[in-house]
């Protein structure tokens, strides 16, 4: 077991991870930690691309009341303006690095999505994210200040005290314990300020447009370090991904219904004018109900999303990712509707953070989905996510790299030990108790909520929570263990936000309490200390 020694650690490898290296790499040597290969992450799936003011039909006012109306009373003001007005900023930031964004006779060619009333979302075809994470990798791994340390899942903060014993402000952050997935040895990672950048955690559902790191991994640890989560009941599920045996969390654009895609259910109803005004581009949290609702009415498997009224050139150009992927499964979008279904997708909620990524533990900095900035509210409005990633991955950056000088850490950290631990011998253990969480998440603590379907979430997770503790402590750790120990914790912690608010409002909706509260307008707060 090694200790390694690096100026600044950041966890996560997406575009706030990456954005943040490498401008921390000017003040010091940044150290990387990815559990896979540097560019499996959300934001390499982002489809639809990065909403900023470039237009003169477009200004911030209008990019800020979009904001503000799909937060439903929850999103800070203050946040959202300064994240908006940045915006243009980060964008010619990226362009700089490499990003090539699709342009139409020479300017940006602009999508619009649900939730916006301009076109402003910057795209590279319907593959903005790759393209996004391909020029930040290539930038990154190129800089001699910054290594990556790829297949290493992050374990546990390293504190100077426990977290039982004081709270996080009289605490601090010396680093992380990591597990190399090729030897199973558990390292220790010390710098003098970590950025948690660990992106989301999809995978706490069975149904998820989320590729398999997203496990929550960050936000458990915070939570497990003694920090706030905050909003963690407002989870996105996206309306429209891919439905189909073979395809696995493949997301279907929102762009595809901002370019005049129609839903409609397995009889050719076109179903959205019956939930919205605004039909297929209201916010996705009425998206997402109303074909929840179709299906639970008609009992049908998924509704479909018709683009075939639609010039077939236009769609094979502006598409072509979508395309080629539904014409593998022998699906040809330009002749027949797309098969669809909501999916667990993105986490308003997370590690409490300011408006320079600053945490309630000293050292410790969150940026990007793991972290609640206050900008999404009670929904997240379409393609801000990754403007949010690059505004507060340079706030945080600026705010570490400010009069930074090296020195000592203030504290001696412990030496990772096994204790008694053995290798593991019921491998069923993890696998039986992974799927009944995300099962019990998506039936019980999904699109539509109850009291007595939270009230059996909680009481079923605290039975397999246990379990997975005692396995915990028992044997060896692998990288599948860690996984399932931060899907229960946050499982847990999502489920007592829910059960707080009695109200329905954005992304969280209750049966029970069908109409927001003015109650309500203000954060769920969950920590280890109160429980709510």
């Amino acid at each position: 077991m090694s200790t390694y020694k690096f100026d600044f650690l950041v966890i996560g490898s997406g575009a706030a991870g990456l954005l943040a290296a490498h401008k921390l790499a000017g003040a010091g040597r940044v150290a990387v930690l990815t559990k896979r290969s540097p560019e499996i992450s959300n934001s390499n799936l982002a489809q639809g691309g990065i909403a900023a003011v470039t237009s003169a039909n477009d200004t911030f006012a209008l990019h800020i009341a979009d904001t503000l109306r799909t937060g439903a009373g929850l999103s800070d003001a203050r946040i959202v303006k300064l994240t908006i007005t940045e915006a243009p900023a980060r964008i010619s930031e990226l362009v700089a690095l490499g990003t090539g964004f699709t342009l139409k006779n020479g300017v940006f060619e602009l999508g619009l999505e649900g939730g916006h009333s301009r076109r402003r979302v910057l795209h590279a075809a319907d593959a903005t994210g790759r393209e996004i994470e391909r020029a930040l990798v290539a930038t990154c791994q190129s800089d001699p200040n910054i290594t990556f340390f790829p297949f290493y899942s992050a374990v546990d903060l390293i504190l100077r005290a426990r977290p039982a014993r004081v709270r996080p402000r009289r605490n601090a952050c010396l680093g992380v314990y990591a597990l190399e997935e090729s030897t199973g040895k558990v390292h220790s990672f010390l710098a003098a300020r970590t950025v948690l950048a660990s992106g989301g955690a999809g995978k706490v559902y069975r149904y998820t447009s989320n590729p398999d790191v997203a496990t929550g991994d960050g936000m458990a640890m915070a939570y497990r370090a003694g920090l706030e989560l905050l909003n963690m009941e407002f989870v996105q599920f996206h309306p429209t991904c891919l439905y189909h045996p073979q395809a696995k969390s493949f997301l279907i654009s929102e762009a595809l219904r901002g370019e005049g895609g129609i839903l409609r259910s397995a009889s050719g109803e076109a179903f959205m004018k019956n939930y919205s005004p605004e039909k297929e581009l209201a916010p996705r949290d009425i998206v997402a109900r109303a074909i929840d609702s179709e299906l639970k009415r008609t009992g049908d498997d998924c509704v479909y999303l018709d683009m075939t009224h639609l010039d077939a050139p236009f769609l094979k150009k502006r598409f072509p990712t979508i395309y080629a992927q539904c014409l593998k499964l022998g699906i040809d979008m330009t002749r027949t509707p797309i098969p669809v279904v909501p999916a667990a997708h993105f986490f308003c909620g997370g590690v409490r953070a300011d408006d320079r990524g600053r945490t309630a533990l000293p050292g410790l900095y969150a940026v990007g989905e793991v972290a609640h900035t206050g900008l999404h509210g009670a929904n997240r409005l379409a393609s801000n996510s990754l403007l949010e990633a690059c505004v507060f991955a340079h706030r945080a950056a600026a705010d570490i790299a400010k009069g930074y000088v090296r020195g000592p850490l203030p504290g001696k950290p412990a030496h990772w030990t096994t204790g008694n631990a053995r290798p593991p011998d019921e491998a069923v253990i993890i696998s039986h108790n992974w799927d009944e969480i995300r099962t019990l998440m998506w039936n019980y603590v999904g699109i539509v909520r109850s009291d007595k379907r939270l009230a059996r979430a909680a009481a079923r997770v605290k039975i397999i929570s246990d379990e997975i503790i005692k396995y915990y402590w028992d044997f060896f750790l692998t990288r599948d263990l860690l996984e399932l120990r931060n899907i229960a914790c946050l499982a847990d912690v999502i489920i007592r936000s829910a059960r707080s608010r009695k109200e329905s409002r954005g992304l969280h909706y209750t049966v029970d309490y069908p109409k927001p509260s003015d109650k309500f307008l203000k954060p769920t707060t969950v920590d280890r200390y109160r429980g709510k």
